[in-house]
Order: structure tokens, then sequence, then C-alpha cells
């Protein structure tokens, strides 16, 4: 963790804040708006995720900044982050999210890219995953206990954009921002708890008077038959450009893409290179790349 640099590598919160002037504009810019709608306020409500501000003011947080969405060298070096931040993210603190910036695209491509752009960014983890889909774990994503999976760990990513108009809870004025949260970390807070459900009761009121809109439709809980969990990771504004059905298929086939591509570094073959030749087509780059 801190390794040298701020894009592609793990950071905590006062090695990212020394490391900030020396960052790109684009990532001082999605820190800055990040922190301020965490710890600030919106006509007088606070951002609605109490556990949210907490460890952004506490310093809990870490973080990693991924240059492209796209790009196969980028993702993998953010692969092998996301890996790093499983194997320590227990350690650093009792509670202690991952927020990823990625780098902005060019003009306003709409909501339709951002859905596009956050799948294929999952669907890149999944396919280059060294560990198996755990067992446990339902494959088919129209199930209430499916979740997203990397690393041998069910993940939660809850994302930002710059397309919701309204609903300021899930807005990034940058660009596209994940938060992954291990499910370990919900331990005591599932909807099956007494706790689970007075923090959800308390988040969903504060929704209401934070965005001044209702709660998602698509707002639900983990293994609660009719909710859907890949629903949740980046709200839908506009039926017609978000998907009607999950993008995601995962199998329990092992491993999916060539072992040179699974090992950690792998990303070092690829940043010379745009279009890798002769290798799976999860690997390339695509066109409009960030």
């Amino acid at each position: 963790m801190n390794e040298p640099g701020t894009e592609g590598v793990l950071l905590d919160q006062e090695t990212l804040h020394d490391r900030l002037d020396d960052a790109s504009d684009w990532l001082r810019e999605h820190y800055r708006t990040f922190r301020e709608s965490m710890l600030g306020e919106r006509d007088g409500s606070p951002f609605p995720c109490y556990f949210g501000i907490e460890v952004e003011r506490e310093g809990d947080l870490l973080y990693a900044a991924c240059e492209s969405t796209t790009d196969p060298a980028a993702l993998l070096r953010f692969r092998d982050v996301l890996l790093e931040y499983l194997d320590t993210y227990e350690d650093h603190a009792d509670r202690a999210p991952l927020a990823v910036f990625f780098r902005p695209p060019e003009g306003d491509p709409g909501e339709a890219h951002y859905h596009e752009r956050l799948w294929h960014v999952l669907e890149f983890l999944h396919v280059h995953d060294p560990a198996p889909w755990p067992e446990d774990i339902p494959t088919d994503p129209d199930t209430p206990r499916w979740e997203f999976c990397f690393g041998g760990e069910p993940l939660f990513p809850t994302s930002r954009a710059p397309f919701y108009d309204d609903r300021k809870s899930r807005y990034s004025p940058v660009g596209l921002e994940v938060t992954v949260q291990p499910r370990a970390v919900f331990e005591g807070l599932t909807a099956d708890t007494e706790a689970g459900e007075r923090a959800r009761e308390t988040i969903r009121d504060r929704m209401g008077e934070y965005d001044g809109v209702c709660p998602h439709a698509d707002l639900g809980d983990w293994g609660v038959e009719g909710d859907r969990e890949w629903t949740q990771y980046l709200f839908r504004e506009d039926g017609d450009a978000s998907p009607d059905a999950c993008p995601l298929r995962p199998t329990r086939e092992h491993p999916k893409a060539p072992e040179s591509l699974i090992e950690p570094g792998a990303w070092r073959r690829f940043a010379d290179r745009s279009t890798p030749a002769g290798e799976s087509p999860a690997v390339t780059s695509e066109a409009g790349d960030d």
C-alpha cells in the first residue's frame, strides 16, 4: 500500500492528501467533490450514509484512481489494487471501504455510457479474477442472494455518476466513482437484524431529505425475496438508457483468462500498447477508450 504515485496504487487518506498537489487535475477534482459531499450538507441535510461520513472524517477510507474504464493495462492495475485491498482492509480499520475514482471521459456522454462502462469494468474483473466464484453465492444475478464476487469475496460496489439531476446522493460531477465494500463489513447490519433495520430506516429517511425525492425504487436488501443486488450498483434514471437485465453473466469456469494475465503485474505487458494482439477480447481496448 502507498506505493509511489497516485494512479493504479492503493492509498490511505494521509498519503492521498500528501500527494494531491502532484496528482492529475481530474483526480484532485474527483476527490475534492467526493470529500465535500461526504462531509458537507445539501439544503441543511447531511449525506444520507452516516457510515460514509464517519469513515471519511476519521480517515479510515482507502482510495484508488484508475486511468481508464476500458484500457487493459489500467484495468489490470486496478485488478491488482483491488486484490491488495482485500488482503489489507481488515487490518486498516474496523470499517474501511475502497473509494475508486475513474478518469472522466471527454464531453457529456450520458447515462447509457456509465452503465456500459461500469459493467465493462466488473466483467473485466470477473474474467481476470485469480480466484474462482465462491461456491455459496449463486451465479444467476436474477436471484435475491446473488452479488458480485471477486478475489473469493462477495462485494457490494455502489456507484455515483454525473447524470443524476435530482438524486444528488448518487451524483458525482466529475465522472464514474465506485465505492467497494466487502459483504463481511455488513455483518450484524443485514436486513434480518434489528441494528440493520434501524440503519436502513435512518439512511432512507436521510436520503429523502438530502435528495428531495423518494428513495429509488430499486433500493433493496441483499437476500430479500424480490430485491435484486445488481440494480443497486448504479441506479437507473432513464429506462431507455439502462439495462433491463444484468449485463454480467458470471460462470464458475476458472480460470477464464490466460495464466499470464492472471498473475500480479500483468498490466506491464500492455502498458505501452493500446490494443494487445493475440489475446482474448477481454483484454482489448474499445473504440472511444477513456
